[in-house]
């Protein structure tokens, strides 16, 4: 009998998870699969690939495969070991006789077109379609609103003849409110076509948001940058600030810093299915590009009676 390495052949560790071998068998299975594939071995490594996962999907049969151990290579003559058959029913097997698909298909009595029938293997398994991802960018009033989006893409899709060809698809997807950026929305059964009695394949929206002049977004969060004059900021005043849903009013306290962030709670995003995010407006201190006479005189009177000194840790510093 010849070794098979199943999980050389699915291309995972030993130690893979179950998801992580239905994974690779999927992704496997839809490039070497005959109606898609135009490779010459297409069929052969669809075979080895459906018989490797035949094996391994199924806890029992994997288990007996690693009792087999892993100091086998593939193609290489072996033998179970004495006990081998026995405990795992099979104490009557011919081990010369069979090839290794076989003797894991008669741990469940089935053989599936095996030589010990003398047919041929069975028809190639359900290929479900392809998943497929499509960006969507959308502006930030959109992600706070709720918007329908339209999509366009080609997928592939068996004609009447049985043999693929890529149809162009376009209709429109809702996205709604509470959309953020990075998010996956996933809509059942919009990707590629399934084979052989395969579900259909679901389609990703990777949602973008678009540039805004005067919002940066971070999660549902917001932030504007919010220029206040220097007597603003020191004497305190009440400014008008833009958000997704109108202006509002915010009290800047006296004494306000540049950099320091002022938040206006529930005016960010909304959250998909309550609440919002909040709205953070950071300080930026602005002069005046020119200066009348007036405020000229004004800044030196205040520069002339101020003991201030805004680097007074400088000097700290070096004593």
């Amino acid at each position: 009998m010849k070794y098979k390495d199943y999980y050389q052949t699915l291309g995972v560790a030993r130690d893979a998870s179950a998801a992580d071998i239905k994974k690779a068998y999927r992704k496997l299975a839809h490039k070497y699969h005959p109606d898609v594939s135009k490779l010459a071995d297409a069929k052969e490594k669809f075979q080895e690939i459906g018989e490797a996962y035949e094996t391994l999907k199924d806890a029992t049969k994997r288990a007996a495969y690693d009792e087999l151990g892993s100091n086998y290579h593939a193609g290489q003559d072996f033998r179970p070991p004495p006990d081998w058959g026995r405990t795992h029913g099979d104490a009557h097997a011919a081990f010369d006789d069979m090839d290794l698909s076989d003797l894991f298909a008669s741990l469940s009595g089935r053989r599936h077109g095996s030589r010990a029938h003398g047919g041929a293997r069975d028809a190639p398994f359900p290929i479900p379609g392809q998943d497929f991802e499509v960006p969507a960018e959308i502006t930030l009033e959109q992600a706070a609103h709720g918007t329908e989006f339209e999509v366009h893409l080609t997928v592939p899709e068996p004609g009447a003849e049985g043999y693929l060809r890529r149809v162009p698809r376009t209709f429109k997807a809702r996205i709604a409110k509470g959309a953020s950026e990075g998010q996956r929305l996933r809509l059942p059964g919009k990707g590629g076509k399934g084979l052989g009695g395969g579900r259909d394949g679901d389609l990703y929206l990777i949602i973008h948001l678009l540039p805004h002049p005067l919002f940066r977004a971070s999660g549902h969060d917001l932030y504007i940058d919010l220029p206040l004059a220097p007597w603003e900021a020191a004497l305190g005043a009440t400014v008008e600030v833009p958000t997704l849903h109108g202006a509002v009013h915010l009290k800047v306290r006296p004494g306000t810093r540049s950099g320091q962030k002022l938040r206006l709670a529930k005016r960010g995003l909304p959250h998909p299915h309550e609440g919002s995010g909040d709205l953070y407006a950071v300080v930026q201190l602005v002069l005046p590009a020119e200066l009348s006479a007036h405020e000229r005189a004004l800044l030196q009177q205040l520069a002339d009676g101020s003991s201030f000194d805004p680097r007074a840790h400088f000097k700290a510093e070096a004593a």
